[in-house]
């Protein structure tokens, strides 16, 4: 699939793995992915549907971290994540939020399957073994969706790889280089004097 990849994503990677300002991060990533997709769907579901998505981002996070403990590069392990959202949506009926259309689900499943099936995820367990002990909130399904589905928000065509879109717009497969020099304070919820407090 295509995602982006920019200082905040690799300040995000050295911040979720370190500690104290870990659990900071980590809830201003679901607070934004949550946004983000609520944003893509249509505005008499989205209330119905933030509880869940807060849970499920939150595990999702861990997810994130097991792959690049698993040495995928950082474009690959957000990667993950993102394709066991689009399961979650595609198993709610959530089409409109999904970012690559449904017919390719199995081929980005098979892309990972060998971190997929040791984690126990599947395309209707997306969480596998990462779900949380107490459960992820419900929250209510649109199967009829499935029956045609649109995906306003989908690109298809990039199920054979990641592909990053750099800030200048390039689009480079497999993703960049980790910079040498990171700054975890350029993360999401933190300033500079948080990220120097461990």
């Amino acid at each position: 699939m295509k995602i982006r990849q920019n200082v905040r994503h690799w300040a995000a990677k050295k911040a979720l793995t370190a500690p104290v300002i870990g659990q900071r991060v980590n809830d201003r990533l679901v607070d934004l992915h949550t946004g983000v997709f609520l944003d893509k769907a249509e505005e008499g579901y989205r209330e119905a549907r933030r509880a869940h998505l807060d849970d499920f981002f939150d595990a999702t996070m861990d997810t994130y971290v097991a792959a690049l403990d698993a040495s995928y590069p950082e474009a690959e392990a957000r990667e993950i994540t993102h394709i066991q959202a689009n399961f979650d949506f595609y198993n709610h009926g959530w089409t409109e939020m999904m970012e690559f259309p449904a017919d390719e689900l199995e081929d980005h499943y098979d892309r990972y399957a060998e971190f997929f099936e040791r984690w126990g995820i599947t395309i209707d367990d997306p969480l596998g073994e990462f779900r949380p002990a107490d459960g992820v909130a419900d929250a209510p399904s649109t199967p009829e969706k499935l029956d045609e589905p649109e995906h306003p928000h989908a690109e298809g065509g990039f199920a054979d790889d990641v592909y990053v879109e750099t800030d200048d717009g390039e689009v480079v497969v497999g993703g960049q280089d980790e910079p040498d020099e990171v700054d975890p304070a350029e993360a999401p919820g933190l300033d500079s004097d948080e990220a120097g407090a461990d």
